[in-house]
Formats: C-alpha cells, structure tokens, sequence
C-alpha cells in the first residue's frame, strides 16, 4: 500500500511539471510581448480591474488553505471536517469563476478582447463618432484657410485616425495640403475636442479605447495574452473543480482515514498548482503597470 501511494507521488508530481513547463512556454511569450510592446503593456493594463483581480486571489489563497486542512482532516480520519473543508474549496473555485465570468462579460462588451475583434465599435454611437471622425479630415482640405505649414496638415490630419495595427497603417508619405497647409485655428479646435474627450471617458476600465488618443499600436496583443493564459488556467480550476467534487463524493462515503489518505492529497498537490499559477498571473497582468 506505501509502495502504491509512493508510486501516485511521483506521478502527479511528473504530471505537475508538465503544467509547469506548460505554463512556462506562455509565460515566455509574455516576457516577449511585453518586452516588443512596453508600451502597449502599461496602457493596456488599465482596463484590468485590479480589485475583482485582487478578490480572487484571496478567494484562491483560502481555498488552498481549506484544501491543506482537508488533507490534514482526511489523514486524522475526521469526517465531517473534510467534508466541510472540501465543500469550501468547492466554493472558493465558484466564486473564483463566478468573479471571473463578471471580468470577461465586460470585456466582451467592450470589445477588449484578442483579433481584429478589438477594432470595432462598442455600438452604434461610437460608430458614429468614429465615422465623423474619418469625415471631419476631409473637412479642413475643402474650406480651411490657408494659415499653417504642411507638416502642419500632416499632423493635424493623423491625431484624427483611430490607432490600427502596424500592418494596418501605410508606408506611403502624406502629400502636402494645399500650398500653405491647413489653418492653425482648425489645429487648436481639434486639440480641444480630443482633450474633452479624454475627460468625459475618465480614467480606468470605464473609458472606451477606440476613442482614446492616447492608445498604441497593436493593444489588442495584451488581451490576446491576457484572455490565453487567463483562460487556460480557468480550465485547469475547472478540472479542480471536478476532482473536489470527486473527493466529496468519496468523503461522504466515508473512504478516507488515517490509512487511506492519497487520494486527497493527490487532489491537494493539484489544487495547490493551480492556486501558484494565479499567483503569478494577478502581478504581472493586474499589477505590473
């Protein structure tokens, strides 16, 4: 029977570096991104919330600590506490999902999310916007007064586009605006509305990306990242889930004592993997700005 639990060691622990290497190659590809994109990481970040980030992880935090007293319940063959215990590291993986279903659903709505997704408006208001937006640069071409410099115009012009992706944007210089470039005053009144703009968005999760200046290229990578390994460990508390429910069945038919204990433990080790995963991930997406 020692050689039996010895064996079932070893193997969830092989299985666990496994995820371990698993986790380790998204990992790496988000040390790359960040270190391609250190600007789109810090702008991107701020459309996290870090409190429903940080409320998740106590939720994990305590559940892995009901999970060890379990294992330590099963060990003495104290019933009713593991079954209690376990019950409440079902839970915990509840509201870790209910929490994070809330996170996701908001994203959705904005469309803060990976792809070309990212790029569409939020609803036919900002639709609207966007589509006067693309008319008011024709605007300053047919009637402005000819006050300022071509580069002027050059500049003027593109502060009115929506940031796209690089691949989006065209290698072919802007041709010069009539012989003396748009005037200053159509600059300044531009200027204005982006900065009222920008204050009626505020700051935060609240603010709608597609008409913020101040976004970079390509921020759609940081949720393609995001969405990937935040979904995947998802799955893996999923999983969890299953196996305590599996551990609460058997409980309740009383398998579990002092000298039959591996099951738990085993279910434990996991559990435990699971919780370290989101460890890392709530500091570097939630936190790291």
């Amino acid at each position: 029977m020692e050689q039996q639990v010895d064996s079932g060691k070893l193997g969830m622990w092989l299985f666990l570096a496994t995820e371990v290497l698993f986790f380790g190659g998204l990992f790496a590809a988000y040390v790359v991104l960040r270190a391609r994109n250190p600007e789109v990481f810090a702008y991107a970040s701020q459309y996290l919330d870090t409190m429903m980030g940080g409320l998740n992880t106590c939720v994990l935090i305590a559940s892995s600590l009901t999970m060890a007293l379990a294992v330590r319940y099963a060990q003495e063959g104290r019933k009713l506490l593991l079954c209690i215990c376990l019950w409440l590291t079902m839970a915990g993986a509840v509201g870790f999902l209910v929490i994070k279903t809330f996170e996701y659903s908001h994203k959705f709505h904005e469309n803060l999310v990976w792809g070309t997704g990212f790029y569409d408006p939020v609803d036919e208001k900002q639709a609207d916007d966007l589509a006067e937006v693309g008319e008011d640069l024709l605007t300053p071409i047919l009637g402005a007064q000819q006050g300022a410099s071509a580069e002027a115009a050059r500049v003027e012009s593109m502060a009115s586009i929506v940031n796209r992706p690089e691949e989006a944007a065209s290698s072919v210089a802007n041709a010069a605006i009539g012989p003396r470039g748009l005037a200053a005053p159509l600059a300044a009144e531009q200027a204005a509305v982006e900065e009222a703009d920008t204050h009626d968005a505020g700051s935060g999760h609240g603010k709608q990306h597609l008409g913020d200046p101040e976004m970079p290229v390509n921020t759609h990578l940081f949720f393609a990242i995001y969405f990937c390994m935040t979904g995947l460990h998802g799955i893996h508390v999923v999983i969890g889930m299953g196996v305590i429910g599996w551990l609460i069945w058997r409980a309740h038919r009383g398998e579990f004592g002092p000298r039959r204990f591996a099951a738990v433990d085993l279910g434990g080790l996991y559990w435990h993997i699971v919780d370290l995963i989101w460890i890392f991930l709530f500091p570097l997406f939630y936190l790291i700005h």
